[in-house]
């Protein structure tokens, strides 16, 4: 991962240490007194028709300023954390080719030094790629300039920036670099020098613990599947949060082979088990009083001699059986087993991270992320979205559609291919089946549950926005770390 070092300084801005310098400024019509402290700025900006609108970017000649590169960013009409963590995401993505860059807020914003650190972290990451010859590059070192920005703010946002790093850089490696035993190396090493103990179970393991749907998904591929289990227990935990994530290293579709322009960019369809990794090594680095558990279930979808078919039945860790009638609904059977593995201990609350259903997209669009669960569970997770900047729409589980989940030879179907309706909350409510009781009484309530489907929010495609590039976007990893802390909080 390549992120740029960002220290504060109670200094005046733009000061002289830096190579370049960019301003946060809000709408001038709706702000006329933000540029009092910057001469010819305001003029300046009238000249070219800048108006900070959100987002607008522009370069300045400001002499009686500074003698530097000077850049504006608008945070537009409405200033508040997003808007301000957005723009400071767009200064450090436009303003290249500088090494060093100075970043400034407006007079009477302040309170936002917080936001613009976090921002100028995300929005400087770069994945090095596979390029023979790399563009300009983005600053490796960020100096805010705010007085109330504290030591602890700082490694905070480096922190969350180094586990949107983390996601990022493992969604973008090709396939072909990471197998299913890749992937859990991958989560070996991103956890080696913490407090966080590591399990890999290989294909024989698997199969002889009875993980039924990570074998039947991945056994079609000449790279077998792996579930990996990492947990992280501070000896003051106060809580036990579970994570479960979809980790499928490369979807074809299996036999129900998807079009050649759906498999493109398929590489993505392990975002859940690398959401679930970051979030956990981000808890364990804050050294948070809270107990974290993730599953990443891990497997290669291919077609071949050995695949599952459709019609075939799988036995799941519970005991289940899923007659399989579409092997390209492949994550809900890997979740399956980790829902019931995480639900085994008996965790005060369960998520699942994973990029789902096609179907949210239709329903979403590409940056809301769909949440579905347990009523309290899922109003804490929507108040830390919120709080994060991260956005997240609820979504029901009807019971009305439990009956379309039946199977005439099994316990259940993992598609229903006759009636392609709700495809989001069908698939809700077939993992909602396999999510354990609060005790052995088989009428105990079930452990409280989050499903986050991704599939839209995971992954950006178009003109990068904010802090937000063009490929993944580590939807869900801020979240999911302030949901921990709220936890901590909560119970203090």
């Amino acid at each position: 991962m390549t992120l740029p070092a960002i220290s504060h300084t109670h200094d005046p801005f733009p000061g002289s240490a830096a190579d370049a310098a960019v301003l946060l400024i809000p709408e001038t019509t709706a702000y006329p007194n933000a540029l009092d402290a910057y001469p010819g700025l305001a003029d300046a900006l009238s000249g070219v028709g800048f108006t900070g609108a959100t987002s607008s970017f522009t370069r300045v000649y400001l002499p009686s300023v500074t003698a530097l590169p000077f850049a504006v960013v608008g945070v537009g009409k409405t200033v508040n954390a997003a808007s301000v963590r957005d723009a400071a995401g767009v200064a450090l993505r436009t303003l290249t080719g500088f090494d060093h860059v100075a970043l400034g807020l407006a007079d009477g914003f302040e309170d936002f030094g917080t936001a613009a650190a976090e921002g100028a972290v995300f929005g400087g990451y770069r994945f090095e790629g596979y390029r023979a010859k790399a563009g300009k590059s983005r600053a490796s070192t960020v100096t805010v300039h705010n007085a109330a920005l504290t030591d602890d703010d700082i490694s905070r946002a480096r922190i969350l920036g180094d586990a949107l790093a983390l996601v990022k850089d493992l969604v973008s490696v090709p396939a072909e670099w990471q197998s299913p035993a890749q992937l859990a190396q991958s989560a070996v090493d991103a956890v080696a020098d913490l407090d966080v103990t590591v399990e890999v179970l290989d294909e024989k393991a698997l199969e002889e613990q009875g993980y039924g749907g990570i074998i039947g998904v991945g056994r079609g591929s000449d790279r077998p599947p792996r579930l990996v289990r990492l947990d992280y227990t501070p000896v003051d935990a106060t809580r036990h949060i579970a994570l479960v994530g979809k980790g499928i290293t490369f979807d074809t579709g299996g036999l129900s082979l998807k079009p050649a322009a759906s498999m493109v960019g398929m590489k993505f369809d392990m975002a859940g088990s690398a959401t679930v990794l970051a979030a956990l090594r981000a808890i364990a680095i804050m050294k948070l009083p809270v107990r974290v558990t993730a599953w990443m279930c891990i497997a290669d979808n291919m077609p071949s001699g050995r695949a599952t078919r459709p019609g075939d039945v799988l036995r799941m860790l519970d005991g289940t059986t899923v007659e399989v009638l579409n092997t390209d609904a492949e994550g809900r059977l890997v979740l399956a087993d980790g829902l019931v593995a995480a639900s085994r201990e008996k965790p005060d609350v369960i998520f699942d991270v994973a990029t789902l259903t096609g179907a949210i997209l239709v329903g979403l669009g590409h940056r809301h992320t769909g949440v579905m669960g347990d009523d309290q569970a899922v109003a804490e997770y929507l108040t830390a979205s919120d709080a994060s900047g991260e956005l997240a729409w609820p979504l029901p589980l009807p019971e009305y559609m439990e009956e379309s989940l039946d199977s005439p030879i099994a316990d259940m179907i993992n598609a229903n291919m006759s009636d392609r309706a709700g495809g989001t909350l069908f698939a809700g409510l077939f993992l909602q089946r396999f999510v354990g009781r609060t005790s052995d009484d088989d009428d105990a309530a079930r452990i409280p549950w989050v499903h986050l489907d991704i599939a839209g929010s995971g992954e950006h495609g178009s003109a990068p926005f904010g802090f937000t590039d063009k490929g993944a976007t580590g939807a869900t990893v801020r979240s999911l770390i302030a949901f921990a802390e709220a936890s901590v909080k909560e119970a203090s």
